[in-house]
């Protein structure tokens, strides 16, 4: 359906022009990806209304909850998000747009972490980590149907990267 949707059929049922469509989408994969600015934003005022002295992890965890409280049944945003990766220019787009989220979660989770001259390497991975478990966890949601709690897909990804590795499952060379 996207792939068969022009730019003048969204324009004539927006009621508006496909010039006046222009001034605000380059093309049509910025007008389907046009909330995740938003979403990035609003995820970062969450971050940074949570305590100052809070695991950054928690603290991603409890932001990323915005994703869930948008206005959409279930079932549409499972229709959403299958469009969105079943596409390979929209899953392009998405990342790229998704990689402001770091820019945005990065200078809100480094006073966080111990001094070091490291510090800003260090919340640039967790911001990368976290959002790389969200994508993993909504890919995995959407491959169950939407079954499933996302937030719960989402805390076992985070809980794979975080997790100490016992000395019976490191290899020995």
């Amino acid at each position: 359906m996207y792939d068969d949707t022009t730019l003048e059929e969204v324009a004539a049922a927006a009621g508006v022009s496909r010039r006046t469509l222009f001034n605000y989408f380059r093309n049509k994969e910025d007008l389907a990806l046009s909330g995740l600015p938003e979403q990035g934003e609003l995820i970062a005022a969450r971050f940074a209304e949570r305590p100052a002295d809070e695991d950054p992890w928690t603290s991603l965890r409890a932001a990323f909850q915005v994703l869930g409280e948008i206005d959409l049944s279930a079932e549409r945003r499972l229709e959403m998000i299958t469009l969105l990766f079943g596409n390979e220019s929209l899953r392009a787009g998405h990342a790229e747009k998704q990689a402001r989220w770091h820019d945005l979660l990065t200078p809100l989770i480094e006073p966080r972490l111990p001094d070091s001259d490291r510090r800003t390497l260090q919340a640039r991975a967790i911001a990368a980590a976290a959002i790389a478990c969200l994508q993993a966890a909504t890919e995995e949601w959407k491959r169950l149907g939407g079954q499933v709690d996302q937030f719960d897909l989402y805390d076992a990804a985070v809980e794979a990267i975080r997790r100490p590795t016992s000395q019976s499952e490191k290899k020995t060379t």
